[in-house]
């Protein structure tokens, strides 16, 4: 890593201007060196002050507007000037290098006036400008650098002459880079060291940037850094000389070839000490840090637009990146993360993000610790209910840089309006929200924990303070991988418009409470019983003796009337983990809200499945439509064949066609209960097969197949 060209800093990444206020004791020459600047001559006659002058961004070094504003303390009050030091961003207090007066005046007068109109924390950075050096020949540094020493908002010292326009622009430059690039957040020159919060963004970066997780960065991650952050990768040799002023300054800041942590944060220390500390500030901004090196919200919160009724999922890219997060964390490969490597993650984080409910929301192994399965499925959680938080997490783990992406809202995806879902009756969702409601004990937490694979000696062994009202995980449905979330809704009376919002309802009654039935049929009528959201009853702790409802029809007569699913039979309390079919079902009734589906089982064996399957494969799709065009080719063909037959052949003849083809007919039924069509193939001689009759009744026949296929398909579909 070293200090080459850095990359253009976008607006976010600094100010959006520049403020430079130029004070000091009359006739120093404050107004000569404004003039020399801007008409790069010395002026015959100088002004008693100028005006603000505003230098536009495309001829600035930094790129930035840049304004440069005059005190004249003949023209100006001390009122005026207290305001003008509140809108400085940077203040160069000028002296003539040939007058002791005005040098004493810097420390006398003006320091303490200025940090007195601004605050202890936020110290505005001075310049000591020296000028008229072209009238001696001597330095003022020995004088000035005792007063460097003990203020250290003071950035540097510059001597310069207005007259002979030495200095004059590396002046406003270095007025600039004390905004733009501050020491003062970076480093404490007291202790000759970086300052806390610098060296805990300069970690964050470098764990960032380690992307194997082995503790150094190696030539690749070194070059990965250098192009990301200054748009040039290094010359192997160019790496090799900085592993070696590493080595020469620190023993250990370079281990196995690669760059250590240590030598790292050395590295930067010295681009401070020279001078160096827009080196520093790029690789920060890049990053996302501001000024005070906290993260900005542009780069945590992205913009995304989320119109009503969409809902937000993970893209494949964003679970790319979580699988590679994953992995490199997780360092025994054992497919799961345990405590100390989930806060080895962490790391990155100005805080912990995930409670001990979340292994009671997604899945773990035995000893409790988070699977992949599991990562990725909270990943999917956060998305979906809070894709801001989620938009944050990723900017902690350095999505946008590693992805090499504008920002974290390249990994989100926004689907689109469930309304047109419903219309095209087919989506593109990959999460469904599933609504669990029911009476309080009737067992709607076992439902959520069966979810995760939990029998019921699992569930008790989980602390009332650990429990979470959400579990999501995969399910497969025609062969298709989607996450179900399930919400545990708190019995209430009236449930609010946001427990109402989802694509599936699941109702969930005790088979050994004689009240707990009537608390879902309630809920059903008031919210669910006229609107467009499928709705299952599942029978819960069906293990148990089942005891009749306190209700006026059955649970299985009210599902018959309702025109819904049979009350699905349920328990967690078996010795393995619990069946999955009603959350198949579930998924199953959110995908295609608009089929009121009697049989649900996704078995790929009954007769639905195989139909349903068949009738969605791109198989069955192309032969169809080259039937059709062959079938309409051949009709167009035998027509205008037909209509020269009427001309030459007489009434018998046409009469014998006819015969013929009713034959083929009969064939066709005949042999549709026996086997396939082209059984019938086998009794055509050589002759007919170069007949053009031949394949028009092959074509009708393959017709009638396909007709009598779907017919008994939806003749199946009603019989269920």
């Amino acid at each position: 890593m070293r200090a080459g060209r850095a990359r253009p800093l976008r607006a976010a990444d600094m100010k959006k201007d520049v403020r430079i206020l130029l004070v000091g004791e009359p006739r120093v020459g404050k107004t000569s060196l404004i003039m020399s600047l801007v008409s790069e001559e010395f002026p015959e006659e100088v002004p008693p002050r100028a005006e603000e002058i505003t230098i536009p961004a495309d001829v600035t070094p930094e790129r930035v507007p840049t304004h440069i504003v005059d005190y004249s303390e003949a023209e100006q009050s001390d009122e005026q000037l207290h305001q003008e030091i509140s809108q400085a961003n940077v203040i160069c207090i000028v002296y003539a290098v040939n007058n002791k007066h005005s040098i004493d005046k810097v420390t006398s007068r003006w320091i303490p006036l200025i940090n007195e109109r601004t605050d202890k924390d936020s110290r505005l950075p001075l310049i000591l400008v020296g000028n008229k050096s072209d009238l001696v020949e001597y330095s003022s540094m020995e004088t000035i650098l005792p007063i460097m020493n003990q203020y250290t908002e003071i950035e540097t010292c510059v001597e310069c002459s207005a007259k002979n326009l030495k200095n004059i622009s590396e002046l406003f430059y270095y007025a600039q880079k004390a905004v733009l690039h501050p020491t003062g957040p970076l480093y404490c020159p007291e202790e000759k060291e970086m300052k806390p919060a610098c060296i805990k963004a300069l970690t964050r970066i470098f764990k960032i940037s380690d992307q194997d997780n082995d503790g150094t960065l190696n030539d690749a991650e070194l070059n990965f850094f250098q192009r990301i952050c200054f748009n040039t990768p290094l010359a192997p040799q160019a790496l090799e000389d900085v592993k070696n002023v590493v080595r020469k300054h620190i023993s250990d800041g370079v281990a196995d070839s690669g760059l250590t942590l240590k030598g790292f944060l050395f590295l930067h220390t010295l681009f401070i000490q020279r001078g160096r500390h827009e080196t520093t500030w790029t690789v920060l901004r890049r990053f996302g840090y501001d000024d005070d090196l906290d993260l900005t919200p542009e780069y945590l919160f992205p913009l995304l637009k989320i119109p009503p009724d969409c809902t937000t999922e993970l893209n494949h890219h964003a679970y790319l990146f979580l699988q590679s997060t994953f992995d490199k964390h997780d360092l025994d490969r054992d497919c799961a993360l345990s405590p100390d490597e989930l806060k080895d993650l962490f790391k990155v984080f100005p805080y912990i993000p995930w409670g001990p409910d979340v292994n009671n929301t997604v899945c773990t192994n035995e000893r409790g610790w988070i699977t992949y399965q599991g990562f990725l499925s909270q990943w999917t959680l956060t998305t979906y209910l809070d894709v801001q938080r989620c938009l944050e997490y990723l900017g902690y783990l350095g999505y946008s840089i590693l992805t090499e992406q504008e920002s974290q809202a390249s990994a989100i995806t926004v689907t689109r309006d469930k309304k047109i879902d419903l219309q095209k009756k087919q989506t593109q969702r990959n999460v469904f929200r599933c609504n669990v409601i029911g009476m309080k004990n009737c067992g709607k937490s076992g439902v959520l924990q069966a979810l995760l694979g939990r029998n019921l000696m699992r569930q008790k062994k989980i602390r009332d303070d650990h429990k979470s009202y959400y579990a999501i995980n995969t399910v497969y449905v025609y062969g298709q991988e989607k996450y179900l979330l399930l919400h545990d809704i708190s019995e209430s009376e009236f449930l609010t418009e946001a427990e109402i919002i989802c694509d599936v309802v699941c109702l969930v009654y005790d088979v050994s409470n004689p009240k707990s039935f009537e608390y879902c049929a309630r809920i059903f009528k008031q919210h669910f019983m006229d609107s467009r959201i499928p709705c299952l009853i599942v029978a819960a702790k069906s293990d148990l003796h089942e005891v009749k409802q306190d209700y006026s029809i059955s649970p299985a007569d009210f599902c018959r009337k309702h025109k819904m699913p049979p009350p699905q039979a349920f328990t967690c309390n078996t010795a393995d983990a619990p069946s999955k079919d009603i959350f198949v079902k579930l998924t199953t009734m959110a995908m295609y809200p608009h089929a009121r589906l009697r049989c649900m089982c996704t078995c790929n064996r009954c007769t639905f499945c195989i139909c349903q399957n068949f009738l969605n494969s791109d198989l069955l799709q192309s032969v169809k439509n080259k039937i059709f065009t062959a079938v309409l080719n051949r009709l167009r063909a035998r027509v205008a064949e037909w209509g020269a037959m009427l001309l030459a052949d007489d009434e018998g003849s046409i009469t014998h066609q006819v015969h013929a083809v009713s034959s083929v007919e009969d064939s066709i039924f005949m042999e549709s209960s026996h086997g396939p069509l082209f059984l019938e193939a086998r009794h055509v001689t050589q002759a007919d097969l170069k007949s053009s009759t031949f394949w028009l009744r092959a074509s009708f026949g393959a017709t009638v197949f396909a007709v009598l296929g779907f017919a008994m398909y939806r003749a199946l579909l009603k019989q269920r």
